[in-house]
């Protein structure tokens, strides 16, 4: 009863569509200077973002943007960026992020460094201002001024992994300095690592189908500081990198911006790429920020409190998802646009700023993931269309390995997928020629090709949420879909007499519960997929008589007597560290609170020992958001605590690398995924739960999306 009433308030308190009080979040400040770059504060917007931190007074930031991928497809950063104010001994500093109007200011006593990136545009602006005549010394430092060959395990920065060519290497990028600016850029060879892939997986016949966004790229940009001359260049080392610098000095200045302008190969969206001036610049970035915050929020009550604490990295890892808001490519779950030097990260990696682990232009789909679904009750649908549109320029290569390798329609995509459609050739292996080229010969990774279904049903979900046009998306969602029902008919013609069951259903064989229950017949994870899918799909208005040929969701009983979710009806080996079996619970919603079956789904979560052993806050873990859409209050509270404990690198949402890399996307975005099911789920009718796994002594206000255009305001 008490638990009816306390509903029964917080639905009185809930303001759906209710214009209230702007919104403003505090701003992160800090008074010390920072040791290395490891202790940087993010700063950007659009598709740009800067790893900004102050080293015995020099103001340093790496400037990186999505999409600058090489012949390798490593994504390489722009350079790094310096300004020295010749001064005597900092006496007065702070360093200060706004969030409001998502720009840096820096104190260096009577000198005040602004710094943001243009949401519209891809420019970045430096103000300085000083009491004070100042003398100053502004540089460009590049690390790659020159080749740079690269060792093996450099290599998995890029899409060569370990599958290294000996002349493997980061070209030289072109560095052009000028009286009052410096240009640079970097143009890819003709053949690049795409090129290799399309061979090795045996696709040369049908590789003008096969998209290539790397051949011939050409990114970089240009630095523009008038009140700044050409001094000189000058070698040096950072970390264990050495590095080349354009210096360009400025004398008795009060006053001076600086403006650095990217550019490559695609059109950008802005119709002023070019031409916005900072003062324009400054007033529209400033405003969009300012709506950013006003779409979702949550605020503590006790500033003071571990809810506050919570809420504060929320915010904080949102913010460094509207950095990348409205780019081309979405957001890497392996650190982003803001990776630092490596060796901060592992001491064994003394490498350049460009590494990263887990390649730039691959995109691990189980982790990816993460990073997208908690946009939609966060209110930001439109950053998720970088994510939907990589998908759709993907699917001409997915359809046409599918035909080519099996004859049969619909699209294939694998995980450890590249940017131009296809499987990594590294993590694809090496087949025999009597080999299916078709499936990876990889343990982990065979038959894995369910990831694509997460994907179709947040478009979906974005139609649901805000009414977006998905018609572009169709085709995508469609072939999606059609790959499973045509292939397993195919491979169930190849080894019997019949396509189906005798109940008329695929036969889900050989598939994957994730990387980890392998050879599965009917794993759960799929079948739930599937099911989900075409649940969506249908109620988007379109034909799902497929539908009648998916099996159902597997079973088994415990030692204890307990129903709970299987992996699969059966499978051979189990070899990583995740729980597919409570896929049905999130991301598929078939099981959990207001649904049938939350005693099963309960029992999984809380009883199977193969879930248990899997049990962490680590990563790209996701029992937190399990324990949130089960209403296991004690445990999602636990689980909340660890995920958004601060990471080691002094910004609290620079996570540690997990299974990946850092700063750890995917462990930010599941750490929101959890938070947002504590305070907000939905019944399959649509109807409101709010606060279903919320501890009742974290008082909070919060401001979530809903399905239907729905927002909702509530309080405890």
């Amino acid at each position: 009863m008490k638990k009816i009433i306390l509903a029964a308030c917080c639905l009185l308190i809930a303001c759906v569509n209710m214009k209230a009080a702007d919104y403003v979040p505090q701003n992160y400040v800090w008074t010390s200077q920072s040791r290395n770059s490891s202790e940087s504060m993010p700063c950007g917007g659009g598709s740009i973002g800067m790893n900004v931190w102050v080293e015995n007074g020099d103001v340093l930031f790496y400037l990186s943007r999505s999409g600058m991928f090489d012949e390798n497809n490593t994504l390489l950063k722009a350079g790094r960026f310096r300004l020295r104010i010749e001064d005597k001994d900092i006496t007065k500093f702070s360093q200060r992020l706004s969030l409001n109007d998502g720009a840096m200011y820096i104190t260096l006593n009577d000198a005040t460094i602004k710094l943001w990136a243009d949401v519209f545009s891809p420019n970045v602006f430096m103000t300085i201002s000083s009491k004070q005549k100042i003398n100053a010394t502004l540089s460009y430092e590049s690390w790659r001024y020159k080749d740079r060959p690269l060792t093996k395990a450099e290599c998995q920065q890029s899409s060569w992994k370990w599958d290294v060519k000996p002349d493997c290497m980061t070209f030289a990028d072109s560095i052009k300095p000028g009286r009052n600016a410096i240009s640079f850029y970097h143009q890819n060879r003709k053949e690049t690592v795409v090129d290799y892939t399309i061979e090795k997986e045996k696709l040369s016949a049908v590789k003008s189908s096969i998209y290539n966004p790397i051949g011939g790229l050409k990114f970089g940009g240009t630095m523009t500081a008038p009140d700044f001359t050409f001094r000189n260049a000058t070698d040096g080392k950072y970390a264990s990198t050495d590095f080349r610098a354009w210096n360009y000095a400025a004398k008795g200045i009060k006053n001076a911006t600086v403006k650095i302008t990217l550019h490559d190969n695609f059109t950008d969206t802005a119709k002023d790429k070019q031409n916005v001036n900072a003062a324009t610049s400054a007033k529209r970035s400033a405003k969009w920020w300012h709506n950013y915050w006003q779409r979702s929020y949550i605020i503590a009550k006790d500033k003071n409190s571990e809810a506050a604490h919570i809420a504060r990295n929320w915010e904080l890892f949102r913010y460094i998802l509207g950095c990348n808001a409205y780019s081309k490519w979405p957001t890497k779950f392996n650190g982003g646009l803001f990776t630092f030097d490596p060796e901060y990260v592992d001491a064994k990696m003394p490498f350049t700023p460009d590494y990263r682990r887990w390649g730039g232009g691959t995109m691990t789909a189980q982790n990816q993931r993460l990073v997208y679904w908690p946009m939609l009750k966060s209110g930001d649908t439109d950053m998720m269309e970088a994510q939907f549109d990589t998908y759709l320029r993907m699917l001409p290569s997915a359809i046409a390995r599918t035909k080519y390798y099996w004859n049969h329609g619909g699209a294939c995509f694998t995980e450890q997928l590249e940017n131009c459609g296809l499987p990594n050739p590294a993590e694809y292996g090496s087949h025999k020629k009597t080999s299916n080229y078709g499936v990876m010969d990889n343990a982990w990774l065979e038959y894995l090709w369910d990831t694509s279904l997460e994907f179709c049903s947040m478009i979906l979900y974005a139609h649901e949420y805000t009414g977006m046009d998905i018609k572009k998306y169709e085709p995508l969602i469609e072939n999606c879909l059609t790959f499973f029902d045509e292939h397993y008919q195919y491979v169930a013609r190849q080894n019997g007499k019949k396509a189906l069951t005798e109940d008329g259903k695929l036969i889900l064989y050989p598939g994957s519960a994730a990387e980890t229950y392998k050879m599965a017949y009917n794993a759960s994870s799929t079948v739930a997929a599937l099911k989900a899918v075409l649940k969506q799909w249908e109620e988007y208005g379109k034909d799902t008589s497929m539908a009648l040929r998916i099996p159902e969701i597997p079973f088994r009983v415990l030692a204890s007597g307990d129903s709970v979710i299987s992996p699969a009806v059966v499978w051979t080996r189990c070899q990583n560290e995740e729980t597919p079996q409570l896929y049905p619970v999130f991301p598929w919603r078939i099981y959990g609170l207001g649904r049938e079956g939350l005693n099963i789904a309960r029992n999984t979560y809380s009883k199977d020992p193969l879930a248990l052993k899997m049990r962490s806050a680590k990563g790209w873990k996701q029992d937190n958001i399990w324990a949130a859409c089960l209403g296991l209050t004690d445990e999602a509270k636990q689980l909340c605590i660890e995920k958004f404990k601060d990471g080691p690198y002094r910004f609290p949402a620079f996570w540690e690398p997990g299974f990946d890399w850092a700063p750890d996307c995917n462990r930010g975005g599941s750490a929101m995924i959890g938070l947002e099911e504590m305070l907000l789920q939905e019944k399959p009718d649509g109807e409101i739960m709010l606060f279903p796994a919320w501890p009742k002594e974290w008082k909070v206000k919060f401001r979530m999306n809903a399905s239907k255009g729905r927002v909702i305001n509530a309080e405890n």
